[in-house]
């Protein structure tokens, strides 16, 4: 049983989708933006009428029919965690590794987070068998989990959960009395729309569910904050988004109008909205592969990502090497690939990993371009590895892994 793992040195800028640059901005979407900008107020605390039918019909067609009365928006998924935490009370139980953003929402709340291992196929979700263990622990010293937060489809890993594995760990929440909130901000960036089948814990167990999803993953540019959130359809549920609102109403955590009528409108989905999520996940499939490609040709271990735009590598086949380096943890880890490669590279600890461990998250956004006209050559391109920016970017990523791997200095 481990809690969080000690604080990083340095800032952390690795967790909602707003870390990172993404692909130019849709032309519909800022004409939208501009187009809604003269609106002088706010939206109401947890979204306007619009914005939540909106959400509802994005849900339903995720096969989860849900009621206007029982979503709540804000700007960013980080403040609908807080604030749902805020709600929920006591201590929660998260992955080994998880997304970085996680654990900030628990300390800002003085609440205890306890990490329980991944399974060896996919990341995001516990292993069910140690999490029974963890909580029973947990509650013999005093403590009083109540939330699992888990991730469908992963940040950290870029994994996807199978559904067995998901029936497993929601089984083992039900019977150690906690409520799910399922993480479903990648469900959309899944790389091949005919891969691994997603399931949301909400289809399983509809009364002890919350559904969170920071929107600038794969609908609205990730500079622009959205979150949107589902209750269950219950009393409980109904408690739930209640509080939630109040703590989101001291926070004033409310979306600006232009924003959200930029969301509403991408939430329909429209073509252009869909057209461009699903050119980007084929972009991410092809960039994602090539970079773990690369990092496991260096002796790294890495699972195959699956979703979203980046993979969890293991070094620890070269500690060794590393270890003549002066590289001894995640945290010298981070600092020498950051510098070498000239890009964020965050090591492990930020994810709830032991700095001891030698674990790194790659991103495939250096591969994207550094500008914007790079990133739509490289969203457009038919063959966007033979392009001379993210060729050159994956040499350095390479021959920085080499250096490591008992290469020259």
């Amino acid at each position: 049983m481990e809690r969080t793992a000690p604080v990083a040195r340095g800032p952390a800028p690795f967790g909602p989708p707003a870390s990172e640059p993404g692909l130019p901005v849709l032309r519909e979407l800022a004409d939208l933006l501009a187009a809604a900008a003269p609106t002088a107020g706010p939206e109401p605390v947890g979204g306007g009428h619009a914005l939540r039918y909106a959400a509802c019909a994005y849900w339903a067609l995720r096969g989860l029919p849900t009621d206007p009365a029982h979503v709540a928006a804000s700007p960013g998924a980080e403040s609908l965690l807080l604030a749902l935490l805020a709600a929920t009370g006591g201590d929660v139980l998260l992955s080994r590794p998880c997304a970085a953003w996680y654990v900030p929402q628990t300390r800002i709340l003085d609440r205890h987070a306890y990490h329980v291992p991944i399974p060896a196929e996919c990341g995001g979700v516990p292993d069910p068998f140690a999490l029974l263990e963890t909580v029973r622990r947990v509650r013999r010293e005093g403590g009083d989990p109540r939330v699992l937060l888990l991730s469908v489809a992963d940040d950290p890993t870029g994994t996807v959960a199978p559904p067995e594995l998901m029936h497993e760990v929601c089984e083992a929440a039900l019977e150690a009395r906690l409520l799910i909130v399922s993480d479903e901000t990648y469900r959309d960036a899944v790389h091949d729309a005919d891969g691994p089948v997603l399931l949301s814990p909400a289809e399983m167990l509809p009364d002890d569910v919350v559904v969170l999803s920071d929107l600038g993953a794969s609908l609205v540019p990730p500079a622009w904050p959205a979150g949107i959130a589902r209750f269950p359809h219950t009393s409980r549920g109904a408690e739930l988004h209640a509080a939630t609102l109040d703590a989101l109403s001291g926070l004033r955590a409310v979306l600006a109008g232009p924003v959200a009528a930029t969301v509403t409108h991408a939430l329909g989905e429209p073509g252009a909205v869909t057209a461009r999520r699903a050119a980007a996940n084929r972009l991410q499939a092809v960039l994602a592969s090539a970079l773990h490609r690369t990092v496991t040709a260096n002796g790294v271990l890495a699972r195959p990502p699956l979703a979203g735009s980046h993979l969890y590598a293991d070094l620890a086949p070269l500690r060794s090497a590393l270890s003549e380096r002066g590289i001894t943890d995640s945290v010298e880890l981070e600092d020498h690939l950051t510098r070498r490669v000239g890009a964020p590279v965050p090591g492990g600890h930020r994810f709830g990993d032991g700095p001891d461990g030698l674990r790194v998250r790659f991103s495939t956004a250096p591969l994207l371009g550094s500008t914007d006209e790079e990133r739509t050559a490289t969203l457009t391109a038919p063959a966007p590895l033979e392009l001379p920016h993210v060729e050159e970017a994956l040499r350095l990523f390479g021959s920085a892994l080499a250096e490591l791997n008992g290469g020259p200095r």
